[in-house]
């Protein structure tokens, strides 16, 4: 009884990752799944999807483990936030595809109620902006466009839930309806600093608040995952969105310590402790993670697009087979070219908050080429962060942690982590570990199981696996950035 599962419920993919009781990695399985894009700026997942590959895959591990589902004490979960279902109260058909958190189709909602002037509100009681990013705008959108969606939910037939909640309602047999406050506080309807949902936002969106799943603790009982889906009743103990988890996973528990993770789109969290600090850089509040009824707030930067715009030259411009191959070509890029690729395929996120920017190429010239290319596409994900960083630090100070921790696919890139840290002027931590997210999912299950250590136990588990030290001199850096902020600009005005 000495394993925790962890399942990690991703945009692209679903992973399920056994751990032992030492949070060594035994065993992993990993299958991606469709992405559809009914029209420009709309992304969706197939509901099913979701549920299908996160029950196959955490069967595939468990039997790579060689052990028995018997044998595991918990499951935490973590999962893409935001995106966005709705489901039958009693049957579990979900009355759409799901509403994946890139999605931009409720942009115009979104700027008429920035325009009657509710964005304020919106700040002080969630957090967050009025952007298509999150929950409560796709979830109105469903409710309004969906034939007899509206009259369903007023009659108490349909609930609102983003993956982790889809994901055990179906693990618990449609038992448990439940969210953890990290996942609650991405949906635009929770009151982060009430620590419930807000009856103002329910009306503002037209939510009826049956819809709402019922909000705990990321550490908490979530229900018993039955046997008829990975062989034995498993309790369910841990739940933390994707960021939160990877926080918690590289054990960022004290004010100031910050952490980068780069998958799909790369996410900044800054801990800053048990008081929310509202940013005046456009900048999300959130809620870091929640343990024992006591909320812990982040300052929160995201960028759309990161590894994103890797598989864009992969699957869009075919000009590599993999991503490993964008450092080699990096390597090789003409240093005499300045190719700028803003990647606002889905807007731009923070601090910019663009919904109707799309992505530009700046620089060109008959020489540029794949190499050029691939090094724009890495060198923005470090221009993007820095633009974070610089908002961050104006809001919070340069108090705190200096270096910055990171994870996440692209993460594994020497190159673009080289040239994060020389564009940041700032050390760039990687672990050794790279699966935080799974491993802030693991711990939040396998403490409250009482197999892992305590908090600071945890953390002083951390360990480095390299440093990379700035080594750009400063005027080569004010005059890269510079390139970029003029095409950043350019970009918005197209």
């Amino acid at each position: 009884m000495g394993f925790i599962l962890a399942i990690d419920q991703g945009t692209t993919s679903s992973r399920a990752i056994v751990f032992d009781d030492g949070l060594k990695i035994v065993a992993s399985a990993q299958e991606e799944f469709t992405q559809h894009f009914p029209k420009s700026g709309w992304v969706e997942h197939d509901c099913d999807d979701l549920w299908t590959t996160t029950v196959s895959t955490c069967r595939a591990a468990i039997d790579k483990a060689g052990i028995s589902a018997t044998d595991i004490a918990a499951i935490g979960i973590t999962n893409q936030r935001e995106t966005t279902l709705v489901w039958d109260r009693k049957t579990g058909a979900p009355i759409h595809n799901a509403i994946v958190w890139q999605d931009r189709r409720t942009s115009e909602m979104c700027q008429r109620l920035k325009g009657e002037g509710h964005e304020p509100m919106v700040t002080k009681r969630t957090g967050l902006l009025l952007d298509p990013y999150f929950s409560g705008t796709k979830l109105a959108w469903l409710l309004d466009n969906v034939e007899g969606a509206r009259a369903r939910a007023e009659a108490g037939d349909l609930i609102f839930g983003t993956v982790d909640s889809w994901l055990i309602w179906h693990l618990t047999g449609g038992t448990r309806h439940v969210t953890d406050a990290t996942n609650a506080a991405r949906t635009l309807l929770y009151d982060i600093v009430e620590g419930e949902w807000s009856a103002e936002m329910c009306a503002l969106l037209n939510i009826p608040v049956a819809m709402l799943p019922e909000v705990l603790d990321c550490g908490a009982d979530f229900g018993v995952a039955g046997a008829e889906h990975l062989g034995a009743d498993i309790p369910i103990l841990g739940v933390a969105g994707d960021q939160q988890a990877a926080t918690i996973g590289q054990a960022c528990f004290k004010p100031g310590m910050l952490k980068s993770t780069y998958g799909t789109g790369c996410f900044a969290l800054l801990n800053t402790g048990e008081t929310p600090v509202m940013s005046n850089n456009r900048l999300l509040t959130t809620i870091a993670y929640q343990l024992d009824g006591q909320p812990t707030y982040a300052l929160e930067g995201s960028i759309f697009v990161a590894g994103a715009v890797v598989q864009w030259l992969r699957d869009g411009l075919q000009i590599i087979d993999s991503a490993p191959e964008t450092q080699e070509l990096a390597k090789g890029a003409d240093d005499a070219q300045d190719v700028v690729l803003v990647p606002a395929f889905t807007g731009l996120g923070a601090p910019y908050w663009n919904a109707e920017c799309r992505g530009a190429v700046f620089g060109l010239t008959r020489g540029s080429g794949p190499a050029e290319m691939a090094r724009a596409a890495l060198e923005s994900v470090g221009y993007q962060t820095r633009d974070l960083l610089e908002a961050m630090q104006a809001d919070w100070g340069d108090a705190g942690e200096t270096a910055l921790r990171v994870d996440g696919g692209m993460s594994a890139s020497n190159w673009a982590m080289q040239f994060l840290s020389d564009i940041l002027d700032a050390p760039v931590d990687r672990p050794e570990v790279l699966e935080t997210t799974a491993m802030g999912a693991a711990w939040l299950a396998g403490q409250r199981a009482g197999i892992y250590p305590d908090m600071q136990g945890f953390a002083d588990t951390w360990a480095l696996e390299q440093r990379f030290q700035p080594k750009m001199d400063d005027a080569d850096r004010d005059r890269k950035y510079s390139v970029w902020k003029r095409a950043v600009a350019a970009a918005q005005a197209f």
